[in-house]
């Protein structure tokens, strides 16, 4: 049976949206997928259609493909199927809305969006329209973290009672960033780490204490946390939380999770792992342990009671050695051949599409709510608060 081909449209030209998209037109079948085929049918850029013509020449996206200068005129395309919404998070609420009101289906960064009314209101207009919606936590789709959930479910580790989870850079942001004007630092963009980097550690936490439990047991958790201001700007540039997850007591009690996030310092100073794992799962039985990048992870290690250490090495697959394909993020590129991970959510939404169903399988909407609830408390605790027009839930123009 010849496989499904899926036409995606490209809401954005920034890095984020070029790495997605290289990846997204590597063969699935290299990946062992058959059942889906991935094509880009247009782009666009908010500054100029030149830009977008650009861009689609810099994928390899198919000649045929088409350039807009504004998102408007994107979502009007009736060959679209789903838009892969590539700006940054505080603009994510407006752009997603706009796609939903033309009928199409949304793969949406992380964060999801600014804030949990946000997420709200378009996981409801999504579900009124009939619409496919997804967040697109790509780690979750790697089959490094499928491994991590199953040594969970299938009791491996006994009964798991405590995370440890940490994504932080080791950068100096006044060179990083300078002028405040960037993404990952200005307040008009929803900068800060936790937004940006702390989604990660809180995804390593739920994927294995929230997920891994059945919808019925599932209970959000209570949180403590603190911040440190970058002062140039005033958002977070490091933020701590502990987590309580409730859990009866006959299951095995609460259970506790520290995920913490730094601009400033690092789990990873060398880049070559030599500090040590930036997850640590631990259960009665055991612990599972991931080294970092956790948003990219490639190594972990299980380590039990019983003396069994297992360790093993995830690579990204790709079109492979003598390719001449490259693929990276953030100025930093892969081996020849090897894609970056991006295509593991591509496939999820792409065969939610095929399948009829109207979200993602290893991340609901409704626990995507939950974690943008948790992260707007830790927010209050810190008195953190975004410019208006983006944490608003009125349509303005951005």
């Amino acid at each position: 049976m010849a496989p499904k081909v899926v036409r995606w449209g490209i809401l954005a030209t920034g890095g984020i949206a070029q790495t997605f998209t290289k990846d997204l037109l590597v063969d699935p079948a290299t990946r062992g997928v058959h059942e889906i085929k991935h094509t880009v049918v247009a782009a666009a850029s908010s500054s100029s259609a030149s830009r977008a013509q650009e861009f689609l020449k810099s994928v390899n996206a198919p000649s045929s493909a088409v350039a807009y200068g504004s998102y408007k005129e994107l979502v009007q395309n009736k060959d679209v199927d789903i838009v892969y919404v590539a700006t940054p998070h505080s603009h994510h609420y407006q752009n997603v809305m706009l796609c939903l009101d033309a009928g199409k289906n949304v793969l949406c960064e992380k964060a999801f969006t600014v804030n949990a009314a946000q997420a709200k209101k378009l996981i409801e207009t999504a579900r009124e329209k009939n619409l496919f919606l997804m967040e697109a936590v790509w780690t979750r789709y790697f089959p490094i973290s499928i491994y991590v959930r199953d040594a969970i479910t299938s009791g491996r580790l006994g009964t798991v009672t405590r995370v440890y989870s940490d994504n932080s850079l080791a950068a100096e942001p006044e060179k990083a960033w300078p002028g405040g004007k960037s993404r990952m630092v200005a307040p008009d963009l929803a900068g800060g780490a936790l937004l940006d980097m702390g989604i990660y550690s809180l995804t390593w936490v739920f994927q294995t204490l929230y997920t891994t439990q059945s919808p019925q047991h599932r209970k959000p958790p209570r949180v403590v946390s603190t911040m440190q201001r970058y002062p140039e700007t005033g958002v977070d540039e490091m933020t701590t939380m502990l987590l309580t997850f409730p859990r009866d007591a006959a299951a095995g009690g609460d259970m506790h999770a520290t995920a913490t996030t730094s601009f400033r310092v690092g789990n990873d100073v060398d880049g070559a792992g030599t500090c040590g794992p930036a997850v640590r799962i631990q259960g009665t039985l055991g612990e599972m342990q991931v080294w970092p990048p956790i948003y990219r992870p490639t190594r972990t290690r299980l380590i039990l009671k019983d003396g069994t250490i297992e360790d093993k090495n995830w690579p990204q697959p790709g079109p492979g050695k003598g390719s001449g394909w490259y693929n990276g993020f953030g100025g930093s590129v892969n081996q020849e051949g090897e894609g970056h991970g991006m295509f593991w959510e591509a496939d999820e939404a792409a065969l939610a599409l095929v399948e009829g169903r109207k979200e993602g399988k290893f991340e609901s909407l409704d626990e995507s709510l939950v974690i943008m609830e948790l992260m707007d408390e830790v927010r209050r605790q810190n008195g953190l608060v975004y410019p208006e027009k983006i944490e608003t839930t009125d349509r303005v123009e951005l």
